[in-house]
């Protein structure tokens, strides 16, 4: 699985005009799954990010995880993270799971995300979702499960 993280101050997402999830600091994660990617990715990429130590502690480095803060995170689908831009300027889809494969790993990393005691909210697998948000640092990290 992939994932890009963002660390936050709020964030939200929309679809067709109703706001259907938001968060106050924490992190807004999209999230992507590819074809060769199994259920048991989703826990160790849940647990990777929960852990991963950055928000400032009292000194200001960053030294804190999403759980020692008590962070939320927006978890949304975007299967365009699974872009393949190595021939011609039309990205290739090809490479990321199909949609059932894809919603199931999107639904259970949120649910093992939750299950860490992370305050999940969700955006809607396939929707047409505007997302808000402010960046906070700004901080963003690329995670592949692959490489995690």
């Amino acid at each position: 699985m992939r994932a890009l993280i963002q660390r936050v101050t709020e964030a939200s997402v929309t679809v067709e005009g109703e706001v259907i999830g938001e968060i106050g600091a924490g992190l807004l994660i999209l999230v992507c799954a590819m074809k060769s990617d199994m259920p048991e990715q989703t826990g160790r990429l849940a647990s990777k990010i929960s852990k991963l130590r950055i928000f400032n502690d009292d000194a200001g480095k960053m030294n804190r995880s999403l759980l020692d803060v008590s962070g939320a995170a927006l978890v949304v689908s975007q299967f365009t993270l699974a872009a393949d831009t190595r021939s011609g300027n039309r990205p290739g889809f090809s490479h990321a799971a199909p949609p059932d494969v894809g919603r199931a790993l999107y639904e259970k990393f949120a649910q093992d995300l939750g299950a860490l005691g992370v305050k999940v909210e969700t955006g809607q697998f396939g929707a047409d979702m505007k997302v808000a948000l402010v960046n906070d640092g700004p901080v963003t990290i690329w995670l592949d499960d692959a490489e995690t």
